[in-house]
């Protein structure tokens, strides 16, 4: 199905100065990201992988009580280096995506070599991808910091100790790819709908108003990137509470879950269909204003250096 646009857009140049600024717009998008998320994340992590709170509003209260405002804040450094290259792989892929799908429609004859929304799933759902194999671990690092116990309880003194304890179990891929199939599903299904979600709403606006998107307000690209936001979560949040539970799951005689088949098993046996979902409502919570920033940020500095 056609994207029903008309004139929305001028076409993207392509090469590797387009490729850059792709690369650092989404890594200022992905430094804003982390920066609003994080707080919503550490509760995140916490539901899905103990059962000890009754919910995020006491789970939160218990983090702030126990450990101090500063506790929402547990693993920062390595999501606000690796979650900028992240984000900055996650647009540039998309847009690269985007102009290999333009070229090919034009290409075919088509008069119009707009998208498709499959098409724009496809390219959403490649940049996802692409993002996995950086992705993986610094999530797998920030998940272990941010649910290991607090005080003198603490298990690792930092990412880099995290890093080195994790490899020195079963190798890089086995201890610090742990997680990593799961992930691409994820990733595939997440940013697939989150570009997608966020396309549309931009183009159906620009075509109700018969103006072209780079006149579409700051407010109206905050508010469509949030919602855009909950599309990524709904269309991925069970994989995500596997690839959580994998994640923070132990080592040797302590590990429960060897395979992501056998973590879905047991959270079914667990809880049913609930489980695939704990930790949604902070997480949608989390995402407006998240998915917001990063679209808002991302495209304002795409129309400041363009």
């Amino acid at each position: 199905m056609e994207s029903p646009v008309i004139d929305l857009e001028e076409p993207q140049q392509g090469g590797a100065l387009q490729t850059a600024k792709d690369l650092f717009s989404g890594a200022v998008g992905g430094v804003a990201q982390v920066l609003i998320g994080q707080p919503f994340d550490i509760v995140k992590v916490r539901l899905q992988t103990t059962n000890q709170y009754s919910g995020a509003v006491q789970a939160a209260s218990s983090i702030y009580r126990n450990e101090g405002a500063l506790a929402f804040y547990k693993g920062t450094l390595t999501p606000l280096i690796g979650i900028g290259a992240c984000v900055s792989i996650q647009f540039g892929a998309f847009h690269s995506a985007r102009r290999w799908f333009e070229e090919r429609n034009a290409a075919g004859g088509s008069k119009r070599p707009e998208l498709g929304y499959g098409q724009y799933f496809a390219a959403g759902a490649f940049a996802g991808v692409s993002n996995a194999v950086l992705s993986t671990p610094i999530e797998h690092i920030r998940i272990r910091l941010q649910s290991q116990p607090h005080g003198a309880g603490r298990l690792y003194s930092g990412p880099l100790d995290c890093v080195r304890k994790l490899s020195a179990h079963q190798g890089v891929l086995g201890g610090l790819y742990r997680g990593s199939a799961v992930t691409v599903y994820r990733e595939a299904a997440a940013y697939g709908a989150w570009f997608t979600a966020f396309e549309y709403l931009m183009n159906a606006d620009a075509a109700r108003n018969r103006v072209d998107r780079k006149d579409i307000p700051g407010w109206k690209i905050a508010l469509y990137g949030g919602l855009a936001g909950e599309a990524l979560w709904l269309s991925s949040y069970p994989f995500d509470v596997i690839k959580s539970k994998m994640q923070t799951d132990g080592f040797g005689a302590q590990q429960k879950y060897p395979t992501m088949r056998s973590c879905f098993a047991a959270t079914w046996r667990a809880d049913g269909m609930r489980g695939f979902w704990k930790g949604i409502w902070p997480t949608l919570f989390r995402a407006m204003p998240v998915s917001a920033g990063t679209f808002a940020v991302v495209e304002m500095t795409m129309r400041a250096i363009n």
